[in-house]
């Protein structure tokens, strides 16, 4: 997310701290460099302009040019009128303070991840919230789109409306308000059909059923990949019917964010919430603060504590840590951490959370850190006996090969993953050694491998 925009704006940004002092010259210089980025990074042409504005009427205030650190005021200032662009301080929640059912019109184009979102959106309010969720489908153009929502409503635990063939978009919104009040629903979910392109008949048919459910919230769902269509598409959505929030699929894997960064600006309403993968619980607040942060390199720990809390069992974590404590972490506890990063999403998402890491981008890549590898790992570890998992050390020639073709991988991938367990567990003895005075004294150049300094460890 936001890769190639932050790796530009960084090469902007070191040339400016290098410097002792600005000049109102290598402040214009360096905004046009960051002109070009924002521009290639597919934002609107009046968000980029609006935005260099900004930044130059602060930028070239006297506080900053006589500043001991101009450069990273410059930043400073950068960041802030990117929350700005963004959409402000803080997520802007789903509005909940209404009348139970809570009527939630999901609107948008075909393809953009409308009715998946709105299965992710029923499982985030069930678990989140613990609210009663009734999905009902409304799209009676694409065939089996009733059928899709109701196996997504499965998997998301919660009810669909059941499926009556001939009615209308409106007439199945109606029954499904009625089926709400009825049955004691606290938000009923409208998912309605998208067209390949924006036309008059599915405005009117949105106005229709907005007119029909009057609805609390109005949800727009677009494609980030899709960059200027996607901010073009929510320009049309929110003057023909008016959206309350923006919420932006594949935001994973839109490497540039251009139109992340003109959405608030065009169309004026907020991004509410992304989604950042297929699995159903791929769904976040959206955060312009945490954003901007990674757009500069300054990453997102409080984004990424957030991620493990929710992933990591406390009870778990508290029973290892006893273990390391004794000495007595083995291949078992290894495979079950390898399992907790798993479901924390991608590892270059995990890092990407990371202060500075943009700058070690070509090294992860050569790393090849992805969570393939991790499943490979753990697949390794579950074809050894308990035995072997307790004591790696009797794992010889015949056994690694015998864990090798039961795993579906190499010798030599089951001796890499022996190595690294050997040096985790050579680093823990380190640490349960030098205790907690110890670390604070030395550093943690006392928990490197021997011969390896700070001076030519990897990185």
């Amino acid at each position: 997310m936001f890769e190639a925009l932050s790796d530009k704006l960084s090469g902007v940004f070191d040339k400016l701290r290098r410097r002792g002092a600005l000049s109102e010259l290598d402040v214009g210089e360096a905004l046009r460099e960051v002109r070009l980025a924002l521009l290639d990074a597919d934002v609107a042409l009046p968000v980029v302009r609006d935005f260099i504005s900004k930044v130059r009427e602060r930028a070239l205030g006297a506080e900053v040019l006589d500043s001991v650190t101009p450069g990273q005021q410059v930043v400073k200032i950068v960041h802030e009128v990117l929350i700005e662009e963004l959409g402000g301080e803080g997520a802007v929640p789903l509005n909940l303070n209404a009348p139970a059912p809570i009527p939630v019109l999901m609107v948008g184009l075909q393809g953009s991840g409308k009715t998946t979102t709105a299965g992710k959106l029923a499982l985030r309010l069930r678990e989140r919230a613990r609210k009663r969720v009734l999905l009902a489908s409304l799209d009676t153009q694409r065939p089996a789109a009733q059928l899709q929502l109701a196996q997504l409503a499965e998997r998301a635990e919660v009810a669909s409306l059941p499926i009556v063939p001939g009615q209308t978009p409106v007439q199945i919104a109606v029954r499904a308000m009625e089926t709400g009040r009825r049955e004691g629903y606290d938000l009923v979910i409208l998912d309605t059909a998208g067209r390949l392109s924006i036309d008059e008949a599915l405005m009117d048919e949105v106005k229709a059923i907005r007119a029909a459910t009057d609805p609390v919230e109005t949800l727009l769902v677009v494609d980030a990949m899709t960059g200027q269509d996607a901010v073009n598409t929510a320009r049309a959505f929110h003057e023909a019917v008016g959206v309350t929030g923006i919420v932006m699929t594949r935001m994973d894997g839109d490497a540039r964010g251009g139109a992340a960064l003109s959405m608030r600006a065009i169309t004026g309403a907020p991004i509410k919430l992304i989604g950042l993968g297929e699995k159903l619980d791929a769904l976040e607040e959206f955060h312009p603060e945490r954003v901007a942060g990674r757009i500069l390199g300054m990453g997102d720990i409080v984004g990424l504590v957030e991620k493990a809390s929710e992933t990591i069992e406390q009870e778990d974590a508290e029973k290892l840590a006893a273990k390391i404590a004794r000495g007595k972490f083995d291949l078992e506890d290894f495979a079950s951490q390898l399992r907790q990063i798993t479901k924390m999403g991608s590892l270059s998402g995990i890092l990407g959370m990371l202060p500075g890491v943009g700058k070690l981008k070509a090294q992860l890549a050569d790393a090849n850190l992805d969570t393939s590898m991790l499943k490979r790992q753990i697949a390794i570890i579950s074809s050894m006996t308990p035995k072997e998992r307790r004591a790696p050390d009797i794992i010889k020639a015949s056994r690694k090969k015998r864990i090798a073709g039961g795993s579906g991988t190499s010798v030599q991938d089951v001796n890499r993953l022996l190595k690294q367990f050997e040096e985790m567990t050579a680093m823990m003895k380190r640490m349960n050694k030098l205790g907690q005075k110890g670390l604070m004294r030395h550093g943690l150049s006392a928990l490197l491998p021997k011969g390896m300094s700070a001076r030519n460890r990897p990185f």
